[in-house]
């Protein structure tokens, strides 16, 4: 095996394919919709809360941030998409920059971002629809609509506390001697599924059927074909947009300064700490040039939904993030349907019903998106012989990635059985911004573009070569002056058992050295901004996040090594 091999690039990139083609029916309307669709679902209706939590009110910084590095982003996806327009994304993008064994790296962290992001955002689905359906007196059986992960280690740590109770002769009832731990009503109703379950050969049945169901009814109406999930995406959109825009202007009138101080009550590190919660829904983007093989003119229309759909999603986001921690205590909104939670707490009763109802049309509407994004990647990786040819299989009356679909129902709907949303959310982000990562990474190692050579969007050239440098020295001296031991700290070994004081570390060691190829090499100061911005990103990651990347990257290791490797194509070429 030579080395060699493992960065061998693809240049070419056809349109038709023996195994089938897709249907060109979705113009920018379409594409910005489906943006729409995956940006400011999950995250406005469910994430956001667990982000404000952390950040306070300054967590609309957190947003302006990933606004603006999601702007540079676009702009590199959108330059990829001019010169690439087929399926694939970020996978098929590094395939044609840093070579095969980066392409497929990146296509298995699509792979986790797009399936296990899919199951998290199932599970608010689920929490939206079961605190519907108490608001109209319809209570399920808890053990119906809880997963099987939280009920478990929930009855443990409450079993543990019962009998220690009742050691201590405090013991009171079934619940009262478990509150003396000042579990929530969350945890209680947990307690009570898994003891209330029905048990079959010793296993309790405890299973959220409201996520298996709509990971069920989304497969099939993917399956069925694009121009199908476009209509049904198209309406929940325009109800959600609605919805917000309600909430924005209700909400308003019950702001309450006193909320907004302290306004950075955790300091910049705790608005960082959110970025797990919120930044793997900017996966939209990336879903939007996963359709590229059925939009009708890509080259165009790609670039104008990403532009649009970002900066409706950004404006939106600033917004109902001030409107929240305004409403209520930032502590508060550590809950999976904060926009509801706030409204129930100002008494706004109306409008709470209205969001539940939209909350449960806007949670399908990402389930949808990230269902169609996940068979295309896959479809693209097939057909470059990285995985089986089954997944290349068109299905031949819906033009749909038959098998793959199926396959990506499957790995979504399976994990529902026995995990739970903290652990999938703290397994997404790190995978989304890794993917901008390389996607504006791999732009500066691209060719220059002759004048007159194909159409379509053109990323403008900014020569780097002093601004980039300057803007890091710059950055460093004013970091030097404003936190005189922030740097001493880095350099202090006994720290670096930390993972703040690593990734920092190696952040400002990545742009000392971009900045140096910078000048030597003439770079587009474009595609270096956005990769800066987003690689800070990835240095508000915490631990846990990057051990589960790291598995789950390993894994994908051996898997590429035992198939991948010697099936590609590039390798019989």
């Amino acid at each position: 095996m030579s080395w060699r091999n493992l960065f061998r690039v693809k240049t070419d990139f056809p349109i038709n394919h023996d195994s089938g083609s897709l249907k060109r029916v979705l113009g920018v309307r379409d594409l910005t919709f489906f943006g729409i669709a995956a940006i400011i679902g999950a995250g406005i209706f469910s994430s956001i809360g667990e982000a404000c939590a952390k950040g306070g009110p300054a967590s609309v910084y957190l947003i302006v941030i990933c606004g603006i590095a999601c702007a540079f982003a676009a702009l590199c996806y959108a330059e990829f998409a001019s010169r690439i327009p087929v399926s694939g994304s970020a996978y098929t993008y590094a395939y044609a920059s840093f070579g095969e064994l980066f392409a497929w790296i990146i296509g298995w962290a699509l792979i986790m971002e797009y399936a296990i992001g899919n199951i998290y955002v199932a599970f608010s689905w689920s929490g939206y629809v079961v605190h519907l359906l108490d608001q109209i007196g319809w209570i399920l059986p808890r053990w119906l609509v809880t997963d099987y992960s939280t009920a478990h280690e929930t009855y443990l740590m409450v079993s543990e506390k019962m009998q220690s109770a009742m050691n201590s002769g405090k013991f009171g009832g079934l619940w009262d001697a478990a509150n003396l731990g000042g579990y929530s009503l969350a945890d209680k109703q947990a307690f009570e599924a898994f003891v209330a379950a029905p048990v079959l050969f010793g296993l309790h049945i405890v299973f959220d059927a409201p996520a298996l169901l709509i990971n069920l009814l989304i497969t099939a109406l993917v399956f069925r074909g694009v121009k199908e999930s476009r209509n049904a995406s198209n309406i929940m959109v325009v109800l959600k947009l609605i919805a917000i825009i309600l909430v924005i202007a209700v909400g308003v009138a019950y702001i309450d300064t006193k909320n907004y101080d302290p306004f950075m009550p955790e300091g910049f590190q705790g608005v960082m700490k959110g970025v797990s919660a919120l930044f793997f829904t900017y996966i939209g983007f990336d879903a939007v040039s996963t359709l590229a093989e059925e939009s009708k003119n890509p080259q165009r229309d790609l670039p104008r939904g990403m532009f649009y759909s970002l900066l409706i999603c950004t404006i939106l986001y600033i917004f109902i993030t001030l409107v929240l921690t305004g409403m209520v205590p930032y502590k508060s909104l550590a809950v999976g349907d904060p926009l509801a939670f706030v409204l129930g707490e100002r008494g706004i009763d109306w409008l709470e019903y209205i969001v539940s109802i939209v909350a449960v049309i806007a949670m399908a509407s990402v389930l949808l998106v990230f269902q169609m994004g996940q068979p295309r990647i896959w479809l693209s990786m097939s057909r470059d012989g990285l995985l089986p040819p089954a997944f290349a299989r068109i299905h031949p009356k819906y033009s749909t990635p038959s098998y793959s679909t199926i396959v990506t129902g499957l790995m979504v709907g399976i994990p529902i059985l026995f995990t739970n949303e903290h652990f999938v959310l703290d397994f997404t982000s790190i995978g989304t911004i890794f993917a901008f990562v390389l996607v504006c990474g791999g732009v500066l190692l691209l060719p220059p573009r002759k004048e007159g050579e194909g159409k379509g969007f053109r990323m403008p050239y900014i020569n780097g070569k002093i601004i980039f440098p300057a803007i890091i020295i710059g950055s460093i001296v004013i970091v030097r002056y404003n936190f005189p031991g922030y740097f001493s700290s880095l350099g202090d070994a006994s720290k670096w058992n930390t993972m703040f004081t690593v990734a920092h570390g190696l952040y400002w060691l990545m742009l000392l050295v971009l900045s140096v190829f910078t000048f030597l090499k003439n770079w587009s100061l474009i595609p270096l901004l956005g990769l800066s911005i987003c690689a800070y990103l990835l240095t508000g990651m915490e631990a846990n996040n990057w051990y589960w990347f790291f598995g789950w990257f390993g894994l994908g290791l051996i898997v590429y090594f035992s198939y991948g490797y010697r099936k590609s194509k590039l390798a019989k070429a």
